[in-house]
């Protein structure tokens, strides 16, 4: 993860230094996603394997602490995306044959995209984009009060290519459709996402959205296993400059 921030940042201060004196514009938008989460989890070679399907009310319930941000820039026909989400989870329970367990689960993925405006119209614009998005997830496994645990992490990166349209619907009112498909065995086997909003212009920068969000990955490697869907509510307000 350090080594992928660290190469984006040289990229991106280097594509963008020259253009900064002209007509870019930018967006930032810090947004809440009331994720379910669904899936199979094998933390790591022998431990067994996990299924779980939480309602939002579970999730809120065992959630820790979470940080959602994206945005979004652009000159002319070039433009730029990021996201960046954080989360933190936490469950005590039993294991057999009764051994009191906890576990904690922290989540980190930073999606950064380069691309070409295809179509600009009154009506809609489409861009075509592709990048990658760099994952790390670290989970903690203590066994009776801690007299046996375990802390595996892994970090990975994978290629994504994505569409995203934005759609005027009437004044002050417009949608956003957002797809991404990436992994291809390079990093994980499979990721996706997909999102949609409303969104409804409050002032000439300040703008306020509301939709769904559904984020996928399936990662293999040795023993360890990641098959898992979030998908739920999101809501956000978006900043433009």
């Amino acid at each position: 993860m350090r080594e992928f921030l660290a190469a984006a940042a040289a990229v991106l201060s280097t594509g963008l230094a020259p253009a900064m004196a002209q007509d870019w514009s930018g967006q930032i938008t810090p947004y809440v996603w009331g994720a379910g989460l669904g899936g199979d989890v094998t933390p790591f070679a022998g431990a067994p394997t996990l299924s779980f399907d939480k309602s939002l009310s579970e999730v809120l319930e065992d959630t820790d602490g979470a940080f959602f941000l994206s945005g979004f820039a652009r000159r002319d026909r070039l433009v730029l995306m990021g996201d960046l989400s954080w989360s933190t989870s936490s469950k005590a329970g039993t294991l057999p044959p009764g051994l009191p367990a906890e576990g904690k689960v922290t989540q980190r993925s930073l999606t950064l995209l380069a691309g070409w405006r295809a179509v600009s119209n009154d009506r809609m614009t489409l861009d075509a984009l592709a990048g990658a998005r760099a994952w790390r997830v670290k989970g903690r496994i203590s066994v009776a009060g801690g007299a046996r645990s375990a802390s595996p992490g892994k970090d990975f990166v994978d290629p994504i290519v994505a569409l995203r349209a934005n759609v005027t619907l009437a004044p002050q009112w417009s949608a956003i459709l957002y797809a991404d498909v990436g992994g291809f065995g390079a990093g994980s086997e499979h990721t996706s996402q997909f999102l949609a909003t409303v969104n409804y212009q409050v002032t000439d920068q300040l703008y306020v959205s509301a939709g769904y969000r559904q984020l996928n990955v399936d990662y293999r490697d040795g023993g360890t296993r990641l098959d898992v869907t979030m998908a739920g509510p999101i809501l956000g307000a978006t900043w433009r400059f």
